[in-house]
């Protein structure tokens, strides 16, 4: 695989989480607390404009269409727009007392999956429910905090990271249930603190990030690697970015629609560069 090759840098906001939109050159990022959009060829930010969208954080995710975007809001509930800005939907249940962080979007769009807490001391459940609001449902992950809930591109698989496989706190590694929640399986294991992987769309090849060992949650400011596998054999990188990062760096996925590169976000300390 090649080398990085930088697009944009900025030390005037901070920048995370980055989308590659289906038009193969536009990159959807959050900063601010609103939704910006960076042309790869020619490197401008441009804020989305949205109506009436509370501030939103790093966890957006384009519909399979790509006409629309699915939003985390800082107000704890995910909302709906289009590409272009105006207007928004509110997806999720305002009565449910649960704070929902949207990681993935149902291949045919008919379902969301994302992390609900009911406070902040209690560790994340994976669930799934209704793209136009419904009752969800919580899938059996078992214990410890379990996040990043994305859906294969068949639409086979949720992958996500858990701290189930091990009393170690903090310790999560790679996984991946049937989306009825009946069959859980360990992608591998590892003594690095893994999260959140993200398939390409043609499914040959997946990208996550990896924490130092004993890392709790997924902090930002830590010295982290952006591994590259193949979904044949994930126990194997086919290359490590070793970079500063971390939260913001590869929350959401982030692939190129041909599948041939994908996006991340590293925030270097004193001119420090990524490193293959």
């Amino acid at each position: 695989m090649a080398e990085p090759q930088l697009i944009f840098h900025t030390d005037e906001i901070l920048l995370e989480a980055p989308n590659w939109a289906h038009d193969g050159r536009t990159l959807y990022v959050n900063g601010h607390g609103v939704l910006w959009s960076l042309d790869v060829d020619v490197p401008v930010l441009r804020e989305v404009p949205f109506e009436d969208l509370p501030e939103i954080n790093n966890d957006h995710v384009l519909s399979p269409d790509g006409a629309s975007i699915y939003l985390s809001a800082m107000d704890g509930h995910i909302y709906r727009g289009a590409l272009s800005g105006g207007t928004v939907e509110r997806v999720t249940d305002e009565e449910d007392g649960r704070r929902h962080f949207l990681h993935g979007v149902r291949p045919d769009e008919s379902e969301l999956a994302w992390v609900e807490l009911s406070d902040f001391s209690a560790p994340g459940r994976l669930a799934v429910g209704p793209s136009r609001r419904g009752p969800s449902r919580v899938l059996a992950t078992g214990s410890g905090h379990a996040d990043g809930p994305e859906w294969s591109p068949d639409g086979a698989w949720i992958y996500f990271n858990t701290e189930g496989f091990t009393s170690e706190p903090g310790h999560a590694q790679l996984a991946r249930i049937d989306p009825r929640g009946c069959q859980l399986e360990r992608l591998v294991a590892s003594d690095s603190v893994d999260w959140f992987p993200h398939l390409s769309a043609d499914g040959r090849h997946a990208a996550y990030v990896s924490f130092p060992a004993g890392t709790l949650g997924h902090p930002a400011d830590l010295d982290v690697v952006v591994q590259v596998v193949s979904t044949g054999d994930w126990a194997a990188p086919l290359q490590s970015y070793r970079l500063f990062g971390g939260q913001g760096t590869l929350n959401v996925n982030s692939w190129a629609p041909d599948s041939g590169r994908f996006a991340f976000i590293a925030y270097p300390v004193d001119g420090a560069d990524v490193s293959p």
